[in-house]
């Protein structure tokens, strides 16, 4: 059962995520030709004040 685990910052619309949910999933299936069903895209969304990129947060 392939796991694919997704970091993003938060404030995306629910219909974005789902989408990125299900655009990932068909990619594991048809990379390694496994069932829709056995595939779990684990989403986590981070607030922007605890996101650094060089050396500060996105939301300074």
């Amino acid at each position: 059962m392939p796991i694919v685990q997704i970091s993003i910052l938060e404030g995306r619309e629910k219909h974005q995520v789902a989408g990125l949910i299900a655009e990932v999933t068909d990619a594991v299936v048809n990379s390694l030709l496994v069932k829709k069903e056995q595939v779990r895209v684990l989403v986590t969304e981070i607030p922007a004040s605890h996101w650094g990129a060089g050396g500060v947060t996105k939301d300074q």
